[in-house]
């Protein structure tokens, strides 16, 4: 009988009625000496590794080549030369025209919540893609904009920037033509997020030297979920002046997402009512098609409906021919320069005031772009390069920072169209970034009528997908209630009090939770399977039977300082006897006990180490002395299953402090068993006790074997 059909019921649980035979009728019989660790390390030659950093360094650089360090430095030069061009160019050319128009709306969207002229979201989507192209891994993120990294980048430009916000509003072309001309006593907005963008690409080359790309795996998932949840509700706060036509003062801080709905309700007499219904038509109209045509559409055609660019183009062109900014005093995007801005220096004077918000973006942008990142690898069966990543978004910011960009990541959605609509490699950024080259070049200027309620509606209507995030906490809950803690935790941080305390309490959770897992590991008392040489859980496999005079403790982690009074306090508990006080008081066993009271006196105690993953000098300390401890009353202490490194480390904590403690270490913890019984160390009276499996089985038929 098949193991699947043993789990029928919706709850998971082993079916052990339906039948009696065993999974299947294989036999395992293996006759061998009982090992020592010392016999196993003499009659197979062991001998400990060279960890010298010679001997290192030459295996590392033993396979060097200048062609494979080349290519992994720049990937551009390892899938260029082998790209399919007749399967795979025609899939790339359309992902790029369709990224492209994405891109503009987005791009100048995304712009406002950086507090920084809407063109801004174009250049974001030009210069730093075009690096990324070049040293990226991973063929299918779409770079650019993305709301929650603007966001943050714009609180940073509203601390730190004194420009008039009425002034910014109606004449922020000024901006990008001549940043020189700033005062000197204050930054623009555009200085400020060009410095922000300096310094996360300053950071991001930094871990890349250290080779910190696994650090964005601190991160967890309930955190990441959390945090962009919460960001998602300052995104939408920050959009409702511009939904409404509300003139509010913006709020920085503590709590602003409160006050800001404060003068919300204040202002509500304020409203203006053009806005408001360009607003709702625009939210609507692209709802419909989310929700609607979209999946209709996609059926027949791989392209999507651009409704975004159509929102856009309808807004500009109405705005146009009603003169909605004179009229009805609706707020429009404003000037929009011609062509490329003029490479200038970031100012660095404030580079020291924004480090730790910079470091702040720099972990939730890349940590997006290597999640996103992660999952198209997978699904397209590729490789990343982690380290790669951070130097490619580094030197992209790098760039970026130089030419009025603020910092890039990865957009879910863009990327997700990009590979539904046939994209492969990062081609498809070179067919988007020449799109929006010829649209910075002649076209932008026509886009200076578009209201900007038109824009908020698009950053609204894209949050979805994060809103729809609160789902995840449900999930959360039935996985690890632990989980959904840091989950709760960020995202109410988050809203309350801001974007950066959120990611530091969720950060702070995630890492008081490894260190409670790792400073109370997992622990058991094992007893063994009748008639095999299995030992399990006596916690969860109740029909296990402890063998007279022997108790067996499974130890699960590292054991090291933190760790010792846990280990210590564990394995007293599982063995029933506390050496210190001489005494045999035993605890009661959850597990079925089919001996007689007489034959359980303690006399062997063997420690399964086979799980154990580290232990340091105050591990092997502890365990020498629970072992002179128990050698005081009369019972044996064996060690089992140490592996490679931890036995390393016993004999050299030995060696150094010169002890005479022996330790009895064994292969298995079968092996420990059978030594303690050949060598008498167990009375042969009680070994005759041992029920054998068939004695058990007979019991009860319907156990359930897998």
């Amino acid at each position: 009988m098949e193991t699947s059909r043993l789990i029928t019921n919706k709850n998971n649980k082993y079916d052990c009625d339906k039948s009696n035979e065993m999974t299947n009728n294989i036999e395992l019989i293996i006759r061998r000496p009982v090992y020592q660790q010392e016999d196993i390390d003499r009659y197979y030659d062991y001998a400990e590794p060279d960890k010298s950093i010679s001997r290192s360094v030459k295996n590392k650089y033993k396979n060097f080549k200048i062609t494979s360090c080349l290519k992994k430095s720049l990937p551009i030069l390892d899938w260029l030369p082998n790209y399919q061009w007749r399967n795979d160019l025609l899939g790339d050319i359309a992902a790029g025209i369709t990224v492209a128009v994405m891109h503009i709306p987005q791009g100048m969207a995304y712009a406002m919540l950086g507090n920084v002229p809407p063109v801004v979201g174009m250049y974001m989507a030009f210069f730093p893609v075009l690096v990324y192209m070049i040293f990226g891994t991973s063929r299918h993120n779409s770079m650019g904009t993305f709301a929650v990294v603007c966001m943050m980048t714009g609180k940073v430009v509203l601390t730190y920037s004194n420009i008039n916000q009425e002034n910014f509003k109606n004449t922020n072309s000024s901006l990008l033509i001549n940043i020189q001309e700033s005062n000197t006593s204050q930054y623009s907005p555009l200085e400020v997020a060009t410095v922000v963008t300096f310094g996360v690409a300053i950071i991001q080359l930094i871990m890349y030297v250290l080779r910190l790309g696994l650090i964005s795996s601190l991160l967890s998932d309930a955190l990441v979920s959390g945090f962009t949840t919460g960001a998602a509700v300052h995104v939408f706060t920050s959009q409702i002046k511009d939904l409404l036509g509300l003139e509010l003062i913006k709020r920085r801080g503590v709590l602003k997402v409160i006050y800001t709905y404060y003068d919300v309700f204040n202002s509500l007499d304020n409203i203006n009512l053009t806005a408001t219904i360009i607003s709702g038509i625009t939210i609507l109209a692209i709802i419909f098609n989310n929700e609607v045509l979209k999946p209709r559409v996609s059926k027949r055609c791989t392209f999507p409906i651009p409704i975004e660019m159509m929102a856009v183009v309808i807004g500009t062109v109405v705005s146009t021919k009603m003169n909605l900014n004179e009229v009805y005093n609706v707020i429009t995007v404003g000037h929009i320069p011609v062509g490329l801005p003029v490479p200038s220096l970031p100012q660095i004077s404030l580079l020291p005031s924004i480090m730790i918000d910079c470091f702040v973006i720099t972990m939730v942008s890349y940590s997006i772009s290597m999640s996103m990142a992660l999952i198209f690898a997978k699904k397209m069966n590729y490789q990343v390069d982690a380290n790669q990543e951070l130097m490619a978004q580094g030197l992209g910011n790098f760039v970026g920072s130089f030419f009025s960009c603020m910092p890039f990541t990865a957009s879910l959605s863009r990327s997700l169209v990009q590979t539904a609509v046939g994209g492969k490699t990062q081609l498809a950024s070179l067919v988007s970034c020449f799109l929006l080259l010829f649209v910075l070049l002649w076209i932008g200027p026509l886009l200076e009528p578009l209201p900007r309620c038109v824009l908020a509606s698009i950053i609204v209507v894209a949050l979805k997908g994060m809103f729809l995030q609160v789902k995840d906490l449900i999930k959360f809950f039935k996985l690890s209630a632990s989980d959904a803690a840091v989950w709760i935790a960020t995202f109410l941080t988050v809203i309350i009090l801001d974007v950066e305390y959120g990611l530091l309490v969720g950060a702070i959770f995630c890492l008081l939770k490894l260190i409670m897992l790792s400073m109370k590991p997992y622990t058991c008392k094992l007893a063994v399977v009748p008639g095999t040489e299995l030992y399990l859980d006596t916690n969860r496999y109740h029909k296990t039977v402890e063998i007279p005079g022997v108790q067996m403790f499974h130890y699960c982690g590292g054991l090291n300082f933190a760790t010792k009074l846990h280990f210590k306090k564990q394995l007293v508990q599982a063995a029933g006897v506390d050496p210190l006080k001489k005494s045999s008081n035993s605890y009661k066993s959850e597990s079925k006990e089919v001996i007689p009271d007489d034959t359980k006196t303690l006399q062997v105690l063997i420690i399964d180490f086979s799980a154990l993953i580290h232990m340091d000098p105050a591990g092997v300390a502890t365990v020498r002395g629970i072992i002179q401890d128990y050698i005081k009353i009369g019972v044996y202490v064996y060690l089992a299953g140490c592996s490679g490194p931890v036995f390393e480390m016993i004999r050299k904590c030995n060696s150094v402090e010169k002890v005479t403690t022996v330790f009895m270490i064994f292969p298995t913890v079968n092996d420990a068993v059978n030594y303690a019984r050949n060598e008498n160390v167990i009375s042969s009276a009680s070994i005759s006790t041992w029920p054998t499996y068939q004695q058990i089985y007979d019991q009860n038929s319907s156990i359930s074997r897998l």
